[in-house]
């Protein structure tokens, strides 16, 4: 579970390296975002190989489509997913991904969303 506070890593090549929820969107009051949710983020940190061509500045506020949690995720099928980071890959102001690639593995279940590319982005998909 994501909350506000909480550190992430980019898995895709916009060029920043870790981000910081500052809110979790789709809702009033809510609390916590789990993966395929939309988050409000800062970027806290750059990769030090892309620094001089990054798409992305320390400091910007962008959104951010969260891919994997610690906590594991029930599906209906009985399976239960985790992984043992908090990740996400960043959007801007039209939900369009930033990077042009998705480094590891993503859920199957972004399969029946509207974020279906991002599937053709990643390089496999788990259950």
């Amino acid at each position: 579970m994501i909350q506000n506070g909480s550190y992430l890593n980019v898995i895709d090549n916009s060029g920043a390296k870790t981000i910081f929820c500052i809110k979790v969107l789709s809702g009033y009051k809510r609390r916590y975002a789990g993966i395929g949710d939309l988050i409000v983020v800062s970027i806290k940190s750059l990769r030090t190989k892309r620094r001089s061509t990054s798409k992305t500045k320390k400091g910007e506020i962008y959104r951010a489509l969260i891919i994997r949690t610690k906590v594991f995720n029930n599906q209906f099928s009985g399976n239960k997913v985790s992984f043992f980071e908090n990740s996400a890959v960043l959007l801007n102001k039209q939900n369009k991904f930033i990077g042009t690639r998705v480094f590891g593995s993503v859920p199957k279940l972004f399969r029946y969303t509207k974020h279906l590319k991002i599937i053709f982005l990643s390089s496999g998909v788990i259950l």
